[in-house]
């Protein structure tokens, strides 16, 4: 099991879906997964229920997609803030911190309409503020780190594949959890 995790708007999505193709293996995106269960887009839920209640239910959601042997998974940028979800990314899964710079990333996010820690009057600051707080929990959970804001996809997921395991798409068990 391989998972993505950093900043948003870095690409794990993207990303996520073609390594899942190339590893001819499932491909959960929870975020989208969450949309489609609550029935509204995550920035309404923020409004209406709050962080603190997302966070649960995302929560719930990467236990459950823990229940899976083969799949490529691509995180919410703040499923790394509850400790018992940094324990189940480093212990069941091959983590991939997908890494660029807040200044690579805002671009892609200046009109961005739908991540709702991102909105409002200073979106680039957040981004900032957000990689201050999340940069060292991501470099917590993953066993690989890679460079995502200026290579093309297909780069990015050619060096990807390169950096993974042999058996990265069949289960974290293959991996040293004393090498990371």
């Amino acid at each position: 099991m391989i998972s993505l995790v950093g900043l948003p708007g870095v690409g794990k999505s993207t990303v996520g879906r073609r390594l899942a193709r190339k590893l001819d293996c499932e491909f959960a995106d929870c975020d989208a997964i969450l949309e489609d269960r609550l029935q509204c887009r995550i920035r309404e839920f923020f409004e209406v229920e709050g962080e603190a209640r997302f966070r649960e239910i995302e929560s719930r959601l990467l236990h459950e997609l823990m229940e899976r042997t083969d799949a490529v998974i691509a995180t919410g940028g703040g499923i790394v803030l509850r400790q018992d979800n940094r324990d189940l990314l480093r212990q069941r899964t091959v983590c991939v911190y997908l890494q660029a710079r807040p200044e690579s990333l805002i671009h892609r996010l200046r009109t961005d309409v739908k991540r709702p820690l991102l909105q409002g009057g200073d979106p680039e600051g957040r981004l900032r503020q957000l990689a201050i707080e999340r940069e060292p929990l991501y470099r917590e959970v993953a066993a690989n780190e890679i460079a995502a804001g200026v290579r093309s996809l297909h780069a990015l997921t050619e060096s990807l594949l390169r950096q993974l395991p042999a058996r990265a798409g069949s289960g974290a068990e293959s991996v040293d959890p004393s090498a990371r």
